[in-house]
């Protein structure tokens, strides 16, 4: 059963196409990681799921409902079923920790005493002691605020969770950290995860890969294969190859506008 399905999906601004006819079907409770040269419009696509930006034309459909024709009012039952993981973590410096985590609970009017078991739960969960929470973001390490943004993503209970580059400038060590972090949370909740990230070493954890080139999913496969594949696409990106399909069309590009 897919949770997420991408029909034709279009996305013009202006005169630039940055979605040409995706088509993508995720699996419900599977891990998938789509990647794709920078600028192909990743960032793009996820709000395009998650109905932050509606596409120009073709269907968004989650759990069997087409959101692309929602007012923003309608949206916002959909938007209750989604997780949103920023790239650098988005933290309100001005905020401790634990009212970071617990935004979304203090702003709906539950009480602190509430809310507290409620955010010590979920900092639990991204291996995250007591004791950061009423520091503020700036006394965190890097590493740190990914996981206090994590925390954030689970407090509301998501179904789906989408991950925009979650490991961006984090050093190799602590980027795997935060990869089995993610791993294991998936194991724990049975989320629908789409996680956006350039870095190979997700191929370890998610169940599949999508590659996003030129508007188009090139690729969809399962993660566990993917350096056996003969796609071109994906043979050259994976591997960091200067020739193959990818450099040669940038190159006929560089071409014609010399």
């Amino acid at each position: 059963m897919s949770v997420i399905k991408l029909v034709n999906l279009v996305k013009e601004f202006d005169e630039k196409v940055v979605t040409n006819g995706v088509d993508l079907e995720i699996p419900k409770g599977s891990m998938v990681c789509i990647i794709g040269r920078s600028g192909e419009g990743k960032s793009v696509l996820l709000k395009q799921i998650i109905g932050l930006i509606k596409p120009t034309s073709g269907q968004v459909i989650i759990d069997g409902t087409d959101i692309t024709g929602m007012s923003d009012l309608e949206l916002q039952d959909i938007f209750k079923k989604f997780g949103y993981v920023f790239q650098f973590a988005a933290l309100l410096d001005s905020l401790n920790i634990f009212e970071n985590v617990g935004i979304t609970l203090l702003e709906n009017h539950i009480s602190k005493e509430e809310a507290l078991p409620i955010v010590k739960e979920k900092l639990a969960m991204v291996n995250l002691a007591e004791e950061v929470l009423y520091k503020y973001p700036a006394e965190l390490s890097g590493g740190m605020r990914k996981r206090v943004g994590l925390a954030r993503t689970l407090v509301t209970n998501p179904s789906i969770i989408l991950y925009d580059e979650p490991t961006t400038g984090l050093d190799p060590i602590t980027a795997r950290i935060v990869f089995e972090l993610m791993y294991n949370m998936q194991q724990q909740i049975h989320a629908t995860s789409v996680i956006i990230s350039h870095d190979v070493e997700i191929f370890k954890y998610v169940d599949f890969v999508a590659m996003l080139h030129e508007g188009k999913i090139q690729y969809f496969g399962p993660a566990d294969t993917i350096w056996e594949s003969d796609n071109p696409y994906i043979y050259q990106f994976i591997r960091g190859l200067s020739k193959g399909p990818i450099q040669q069309e940038i190159t006929h590009r560089s071409g014609r506008e010399r």
